[in-house]
């Protein structure tokens, strides 16, 4: 679930769609969450699709540390893609605002954490060399995720929190220990789907 004060807006021909800002979205704020009403596909499903569907799948999703191709069911599937992004996942099946989102501002992410089917070609952007996001990406460069997600954490208590009782029970506790400075946040490596291991496990 996207975080309510964002809006889908009409970019322009060549990108699409955008997800923007309507009112600040602070530093530290829950941009996005995963919720129940998203919908989960393992790869056996997705080969029973048809061509189109299948397509619409594959571009609106993205795969988690398993392998499963995850489809947001609000705006949240139009959240685009940049190297400076203004959003950083996290281990905890949410992202967090990395700066603060001001009103008219596009919240973005960077696809080399969705663990990628194949590689996605982008147009340059000032303050980065990278020009396509690979499978693999997370892989080189968790070291300046993990601490971009680290200091948007930092704020965490200090910023509203519309979308905090949609996180997962499971990590409550260690959320809360990481807000109150009490324990160490987990490495985005831990989003990474091993394709190697699949392999071996299907040998």
């Amino acid at each position: 679930m996207m975080h309510p004060d964002t809006e889908l807006r009409f970019i322009n021909d060549s990108i699409g769609y955008g997800v923007f800002a309507t009112k600040l979205i602070p530093k530290g704020s829950i941009t996005w969450i995963l919720d129940d009403l998203d919908q989960m596909f393992d790869e056996s499903h997705l080969a029973s699709l048809d061509t189109v569907q299948r397509e619409h799948l594959i571009k609106y999703s993205y795969r988690d540390e398993q392998g499963r191709y995850i489809l947001c069911w609000d705006i949240a599937r139009y959240v685009n893609h940049s190297f400076n992004s203004s959003c950083i996942a996290t281990p905890y099946k949410f992202e967090l605002a990395a700066r603060d989102i001001h009103p008219g501002d596009e919240l973005t992410d960077d696809y080399g954490y969705f663990n990628l089917d194949k590689p996605f070609y982008c147009v340059p952007e000032p303050g980065s060399t990278r020009t396509k996001v690979m499978p693999d990406d997370i892989l080189y460069h968790y070291p300046e995720w993990d601490c971009k997600a680290d200091e948007a954490m930092r704020c965490f208590n200090h910023v509203e929190q519309p979308l905090k009782h949609l996180i997962d029970h499971k990590f409550m506790a260690k959320v809360a220990a990481i807000a109150r400075g009490d324990a160490k946040m987990d490495s985005i490596l831990a989003c990474y789907y091993d394709r190697t291991t699949t392999f071996k496990a299907a040998s």
